[in-house]
């Protein structure tokens, strides 16, 4: 945990600080449980260094990171979700089932604001693709 604590304070400090993420990833998981809801935070964008570098650890994490996820859908914040699912879920057939009922939801009976980001076309294709049916 020393490492960690370490982390908190010296981590990724701006969406170019790639080492500081690669540093975290070297920690592992379960080590880095504790801050999985900072590292979700650098998902908001997928274009930003730190977001690339982070995507493929938080996708292998599965399904210890559904709670996290999770949170993230129920904000507001339609592009952070859409990247979230498109970038993450996604690419996790670990995380699909804990979040089967979010991406019922989101496919049957999304929000306007989800429907503009095409957060239910997102979460359409997660379902087809793991081959759980959603109509």
């Amino acid at each position: 945990m020393k490492h960690l604590s370490r982390w908190r304070l010296t981590g990724p400090s701006e969406k170019t600080d790639t080492e500081k993420a690669q540093g975290v990833i070297a920690l592992g998981f379960p080590a880095v449980e504790p801050v999985l809801p900072l590292l979700l935070e650098w998902t908001k964008d997928m274009n930003w260094p730190v977001a690339r570098v982070l995507q493929p650890f938080l996708a292998s994490i599965g399904a210890p990171l559904a709670p996290h996820v999770r949170n993230v859908l129920a904000t507001t914040d339609e592009i952070w979700k859409f990247w979230v699912l498109h970038c993450i879920v996604r690419e996790s057939a670990d995380l699909v089932v804990p979040l089967q009922a979010e991406l019922l939801r989101l496919a049957k009976v999304p929000t306007p604001s989800e429907i503009e980001e095409k957060l239910d076309i997102e979460a359409r294709e997660i379902l087809e693709a793991y081959g759980i049916a959603y109509a």
